[in-house]
């Protein structure tokens, strides 16, 4: 990884109770200290929890967090990772049903679909607009927040605590 730093916060939308301290160990190995996050009830989801946390750390930091998440099928969470130099932001999104999405971000955490993913659809469209709309709207991960915008709306006034990598 990169000795330049950026930072992010980590969304873990819903998670089983079982899961929660496995999760902060997994965060904590990546991280290089203990974490200890605030689970509260999930709302949109009765039976599950969820916590947020913002970080800082080496550019990649939350292509790992993303990752090592993604290990657990149950999990609904989003990372993001601020822009820093030479290198954009971007958002991972993972869901149960649908898996993990990455974008990459503009300074103000839209989704940027990148020329060549345009003509993609362009292409595959074949002058058919809904299929030139499917592809376009997958590549905005639109699925994602669709299905992750209850959760989100659930964790408005939730506190976030700022976790600093060490190393």
């Amino acid at each position: 990884m990169s000795d330049v730093k950026t930072r992010g916060v980590l969304f873990i939308h819903s998670a089983p109770t079982a899961l929660c301290p496995h999760i902060e160990w997994a965060i904590g190995s990546i991280t290089e200290q203990r974490t200890h996050l605030t689970w509260t009830p999930q709302p949109a989801e009765p039976g599950s929890f969820r916590a947020e946390i913002g970080w800082t750390g080496p550019q990649g930091t939350g292509a790992i967090l993303a990752s090592t998440l993604r290990g657990w099928a149950q999990l609904r969470y989003e990372v993001t990772e601020e822009p820093s130099a030479g290198v954009d932001g971007s958002r991972w999104s993972h869901t149960p049903e649908l898996g993990i999405f990455h974008g990459t971000t503009d300074a103000a955490g839209n989704i940027m679909v990148s020329e060549d993913r345009i003509r993609y659809a362009y292409e595959s469209g074949a002058g058919q607009p809904a299929v030139v709309y499917q592809e376009l709207s997958l590549a905005l991960g639109e699925a994602w927040d669709e299905e992750l915008e209850p959760f989100r709306h659930a964790a408005d006034g939730a506190p976030v605590r700022w976790l600093h990598r060490v190393g």
